[in-house]
């Protein structure tokens, strides 16, 4: 055996069979997840595993294992889970096999609680309810939107906020909706779907629907915005990159006393024409270090959709870097 290889054996108990075929997955599939992301090998008798491996990638396998025999008393483990609890174990800088245990770490909504994953997510989590207004800047799958509308739902569940208005800038930011077919909910729809998704996840369809009727839930672009003053409202602007530096600081003026609003985009996906500056690349330089306003940035390493998307964000950042560089040489 290679000398920088280790063996660690792993008993599970208690040793039930349907939850060891939770874990382990159809055909074992998700142990050879395990195995390729750690670069480690998995034997099992039983509940009984043998890992081999380096030392600090058999106990992180072993950390994997547990936390997800520990959830399969409660919930099915699908293929998701395990990529998330492998992407926790590059996330937390802490020991991994800790159990989350601040509540403030924790998003209540009326389907469940939704947990931070890494240390980025909690200080972003933090960071909204701490303070009247917040940017979450990164790429896309780091949970920018998805936990934004958790926290709204959360605050209007609680009955901190009278009311939920998502904002998000439409048709390459120029907001001519003219030529599309339909009414101005039709037109605008299609743009603010990522986060009637999370809306109809946390609370369900039909409430959502209700919600609409009732004006409690607002959808809108961000021209629309402009000569309003939103009160006891939770704001999203989503995709705020899209903004215009004019209308950025339109939107940041609208904010109202017990409001609180929360910007996400990725500076790195601006679809402004050329002639256009993004009002969220200039608001990062003009607002830092002003009080009552916190930013949360996200890398590749926060990205908790598939591990590909995760290899497709470094892939485009080294080429950025790379470009950057040969351009700064010449």
């Amino acid at each position: 055996m290679n000398a920088n290889l280790t063996t660690r054996d792993l008993v599970l108990q208690p040793g039930e069979n349907a939850r060891l075929i939770e874990l382990c997955g159809p055909l074992d599939e998700h142990l050879r997840l395990i195995e390729s992301r750690l670069g480690v090998d998995i034997k099992r008798r039983g509940n009984r595993f043998q890992l081999v491996g380096p030392a600090l990638a058999t106990e992180r396998a072993a950390t994997v294992l547990n936390g997800l025999y520990a959830r399969s008393e409660r919930e099915p483990i699908d293929a998701e889970q395990v990529h998330l609890a492998l992407q926790e174990l590059g996330m937390d800088s802490q020991d991994s096999s800790a159990e989350p245990k601040p509540d403030e770490l924790k998003v209540r909504t009326a389907r469940g609680a939704l947990r931070a994953r890494g240390a980025n997510q909690t200080e972003y989590l933090t960071n909204i309810r701490t303070h009247d207004l917040t940017f979450g800047i990164g790429p896309a799958g780091t949970g920018k939107t998805y936990l934004a509308v958790a926290c709204a739902v959360e605050a209007l569940q609680s009955d901190k906020v009278r009311r939920i208005v998502l904002v998000r800038p439409a048709v390459e930011a120029g907001e001519r909706l003219g030529f599309l077919p339909g009414d101005l909910s039709q037109k605008v729809d299609p743009y603010l779907r990522p986060m009637y998704d999370a809306l109809y996840e946390m609370l369900g369809f039909e409430r959502v629907v209700r919600l609409i009727e009732r004006n409690v839930i607002e959808v809108a672009p961000l021209a629309f915005m402009r000569g309003r003053s939103l009160n006891d409202s939770f704001v999203i602007l989503d995709e705020a990159q899209n903004s215009t530096n004019e209308q950025m600081k339109m939107f940041l003026t609208r904010i109202g006393f017990g409001s609180k609003a929360v910007v996400t985009g990725d500076i790195t996906q601006v679809d402004l024409p050329n002639s256009k500056q993004s009002g969220l690349r200039t608001v990062i330089d003009i607002l830092r270090g002003v009080q009552g306003i916190a930013f949360s940035m996200f890398t590749s390493k926060d990205v908790v959709r598939h591990p590909l998307v995760q290899r497709i964000v470094q892939a485009y950042e080294s080429r950025t870097s790379d470009d950057q560089n040969y351009s700064g040489g010449t």
